[in-house]
Parts: structure tokens; C-alpha cells; sequence
């Protein structure tokens, strides 16, 4: 009967050494993958999803689609991370032309899903900085000051401060009807002010 304090014999040389390679190569093939995923995430951070009609989008969750245009080298659509700024934004379209009025665009700007970015010429009149500016008379909610605010029906100094302090505190308004989340807007006020207003 076998001493059970007597060490068992090492397993062949052989073994050995397979399971000395195996750990090798796993290891090499682990590295390679984190290297060129790393590699990958500096080269291209974001994604440009062609303009065609015939495939669909790809599927990205925890994203932020933006489409740029204007005084950019490559305008299109982007696909960028949800704590893009404009700058990420115009990084991702190829930088700027020679021509671009960057006076006219805050870079530091925090971006949203669905937003489309405008970098003017010099020489542009743009509304707003980075946005497209529509010539349709009414009242951006996102770039007006307190006296285009002013102009709405029934907006006063008051209220008018409120709104570009929920601005300032939330971030950009996604629609009219998050006029709502300002004190002392209601419905009542709200249609009155929703035909004269955009976002």
C-alpha cells in the first residue's frame, strides 16, 4: 500500500511544457487584443455611418448620433460617445477648412442624440454657434438671450432669467414642452408661447 505522505511522481517533461506554451500563447494573444483594441480607440473614435439608403444604420447603444456639416474636411454623419463635446464632433469630421469661422462655434459645447452641427465660413451669419440656423422667425430656446426671450407672448424679465437658468442648470431643451420644467410655466402659458418658440 502507498505511503500517502510520499509525494506524487511529476507529471513527463513533455506535459510540461505544452502547458508552458499554452499559457504563453494565451497570454501573446490576450496582449495582442488589448493592444490593438487601445490602438483602434485612438485611431478612430468615432464612427462615420454612410449616407445610403439601401442598409441600415448599425445598431449602437450608449451613443450620441450627430450629423456634421459645413467648413469641415469630411461632413457626414458620426456616431460619438454620450460625453461628446463639439470639438469631439468636428475632430471626428476631419477638422476644419481653411475657411471656417471657429469664432462663431463654442467647441466646448456638450452635444445631444440627433443634433446637427453647422461649422460656418467666416464671413456666415449663423444664429447659433455649431447649429443650423433656419430663417423662420421664431425663437431658438437653446441660443436666444433674455431680450429675444422677452419677445414671446407673456415672457418678462423673470421669466425669461428662469428659462436660460433651467438652460444653463439642464442642458439644451429637446423640445418646446420641456418649457414645463421652468418655474412658473404651465400648459396655459406654454400654448402660447409653443408657435412662437423652437428648439
Amino acid at each position: 500500500m502507498p505511503d500517502e505522505n510520499e509525494t506524487p511522481p511529476p507529471p513527463p517533461r513533455r506535459l510540461r511544457l505544452s502547458i508552458g506554451a499554452a499559457v504563453v500563447v494565451a497570454l501573446v494573444v490576450l496582449s495582442g487584443a488589448v493592444g490593438l483594441g487601445l490602438l483602434r480607440g485612438q485611431a478612430a473614435p468615432a464612427e462615420s455611418i454612410p449616407m445610403s439608403t439601401g442598409s441600415a444604420a448599425p445598431d449602437v447603444t450608449g451613443a450620441l448620433y450627430v450629423h456634421v456639416l459645413g467648413a469641415v474636411e469630411h461632413p457626414g454623419l458620426y456616431v460619438l460617445e454620450m460625453d461628446a463635446r463639439l470639438v469631439d464632433a468636428v475632430g471626428a469630421a476631419g477638422g476644419t477648412t481653411d475657411d471656417a469661422d471657429l469664432a462663431a462655434v463654442n467647441l466646448a459645447r456638450a452635444l445631444t442624440d440627433g443634433e446637427q452641427v453647422v461649422v460656418p465660413v467666416v464671413g456666415a451669419a449663423a444664429d447659433a454657434p455649431g447649429a443650423a440656423a433656419p430663417d423662420d422667425g421664431l425663437i431658438d430656446l437653446n441660443t436666444a438671450d433674455q431680450a429675444a426671450l422677452e419677445t414671446l407672448p407673456r415672457i418678462g424679465p423673470a421669466l425669461a432669467e428662469r428659462i436660460i437658468a433651467w438652460r444653463d442648470e439642464n442642458g439644451p431643451f429637446r423640445s418646446v414642452d420641456d418649457l414645463l420644467g421652468v418655474p412658473g410655466i404651465g400648459e396655459k402659458l406654454l400654448a402660447g408661447i409653443r408657435d412662437g418658440a423652437r428648439v
